[in-house]
């Protein structure tokens, strides 16, 4: 299902995470799961990967991982603070260590001139003490909703080792 380079990037991953001995949380929109899939794809991941919670609608994004009804009204459901407030919720919704959050426009609907089709932002969560360390940013990918959801998938893999790598 996945292609060679994000089965390659789940594979380095859950070995690192394991290694580790860190747990991941995902909390996905656009990605409607893939990015827990790819990661249980990968034997060994249940050591790793804690849960993977899919909140598709603005109301599962502030039901489940407490966004601020506010926060999307203002900048949206895809943007900085949605993505920022996803992964600190589901750090604090479950025990994991690390959150990665997802949500952008896949199209090939629902774009506009500040956020055309492809716009990603993602997010990720560590638990530092009793803080949570969150860090964001923003992506164009281009292709069809296909390709742009394999995309955030990829990227999103990246993200997670890249952060293991700085302690």
């Amino acid at each position: 299902m996945f292609n060679k380079q994000i089965q390659d990037a789940a594979e380095v991953l859950v070995k690192q995470y394991t290694k580790s001995k860190k747990t991941i949380v995902t909390a996905e929109s656009c990605t409607g799961g893939l990015l827990s899939g790819a990661i249980t794809s990968v034997s060994g991941a249940s050591k790793v990967l804690e849960a993977g919670i899919v909140t598709y609608s603005n109301e599962a994004k502030t039901d489940l991982l407490g966004v601020d009804p506010l926060v999307i009204k203002e900048h949206g459901a895809v943007s900085e603070d949605t993505a920022a407030y996803m992964a600190v919720g589901a750090l604090e919704y479950t025990d994991a260590d690390v959150s990665l959050a997802v949500t952008g426009i896949a199209g090939p609907e629902g774009g506009s001139a500040d956020k055309p089709v492809g716009t990603v932002w993602f997010a990720v969560g560590k638990v530092n003490g009793e803080e949570i360390d969150v860090h964001t940013g923003k992506y164009l990918f281009e292709g069809d909703r296909n390709d742009i959801r394999m995309a955030a998938v990829e990227t999103a893999l990246i993200m997670l080792k890249d952060i293991l790598d700085q302690d």
